[in-house]
């Protein structure tokens, strides 16, 4: 398994390598995707809709127990309608020109891999598509289901507090601070996971919840390094995401119009924010074929696991039994 720090180096080698492609195809295709999620936070904070979605929240902590004086709903809470506004403003996008860049970066990643002398084809493109939608699809129940568990250990956490009669402002801002703690370490490893499976189904074709199956076996022990991997193109599309909002929000509000300097920094912005994008994908292309290496034992292309069992002979005596089951791509 590589250091974090070779990845990325070797990922930014690789980006700029290609970066013919990308800039001139694939940039394009995150285009369309880029300003959606940039506008996204610029619309939604103003629109009727994160309000009616922030009050059912609202009701339903409410209703689960939650005391109403944690923080950490409130924010959550806020954070939460804001977030589900901002996807199902970007899900069309998300789902057509998203994934058709992801498909047409792992397409020419694999094609080099290959070394195929073959021209790039959109038929091909189309036929990756396919397993990257089923698998994005999936991994939304992925996310639901890891919301869902963070929001049933929370409950069980304050419904207990309140059985025992536990009403301490001070354990209460504690609780609510691991709770967060908590909440975020789920979510971050249900997005890691999803990423990767992300990655699997473009490079195996092999797209739903198999995908996830697999990506979970590869992060398996190695989450760390894609936390790692992850933190500097979060805090590069953050950085972009503000910038946005400084240079283009702010002169349209403080001029009312869009005048000639918001008309060409606005595409600038938004071309920076998808190539941030499409190296982040590259990033996890590289970190695949890391995971894929340090898997592999390299007979028939095959997948092989060791599993130790835990056996006991008739004398009572314990001793170790190995299996190797092999997957084959």
């Amino acid at each position: 398994m590589e250091k974090t720090h070779k990845i990325i180096r070797k990922s930014i080698h690789t980006f700029l390598q290609n970066y013919h492609h990308f800039a001139a195809t694939v940039a394009f295709l995150a285009f369309p995707v880029s300003a959606s999620i940039l506008l996204s936070q610029t619309v939604i904070p103003f629109s009727p809709l994160p309000q009616t979605v922030y009050s059912r929240f609202r009701s339903l902590f409410d209703a689960a127990g939650f005391p109403p004086s944690s923080q950490f709903f409130s924010l959550l809470n806020l954070k939460l309608s804001q977030t589900i506004s901002s996807s199902i403003f970007t899900l069309p996008f998300t789902l057509s020109f998203l994934l058709l860049a992801k498909a047409s970066i792992i397409q020419i990643l694999h094609h080099k891999h290959k070394q195929s002398q073959s021209p790039l084809c959109f038929s091909s493109l189309i036929n990756l598509y396919y397993p990257l939608l089923l698998t994005q699809v999936c991994n939304s129940f992925v996310i639901l289901s890891a919301n869902a568990t963070a929001f049933s250990l929370l409950f069980l956490a304050f419904n207990s507090l309140d059985v025992l009669g536990i009403s301490s402002q001070g354990f209460l801002l504690f609780l609510s601070t691991a709770g967060a703690i908590v909440y975020s370490v789920i979510l971050a490893n249900a997005l890691i996971i999803c990423n990767m499976a992300i990655i699997v189904a473009g490079m195996e074709s092999s797209g739903g919840f198999l995908a996830i199956l697999k990506a979970c076996v590869l992060v398996r022990g190695r989450a760390a390094t894609a936390l790692l991997l992850a933190l500097p193109i979060n805090l590069g599309l953050a950085a972009v995401e503000a910038l946005f909002q400084y240079r283009v929000v702010r002169a349209y509000k403080l001029f009312g119009d869009f005048n000639s300097s918001i008309a060409w920094e606005a595409p600038l912005i938004v071309y920076i924010y998808s190539l941030l994008v499409i190296l982040d994908t590259v990033t996890g292309c590289i970190f695949f074929e890391s995971c894929k290496s340090s898997t592999r034992l390299n007979r028939e292309d095959g997948y092989y696991y060791r599993i130790e069992l835990m056996e006991e002979r008739g004398d009572g005596e314990a001793f170790t039994n190995s299996k190797t089951i092999q997957e084959l791509p």
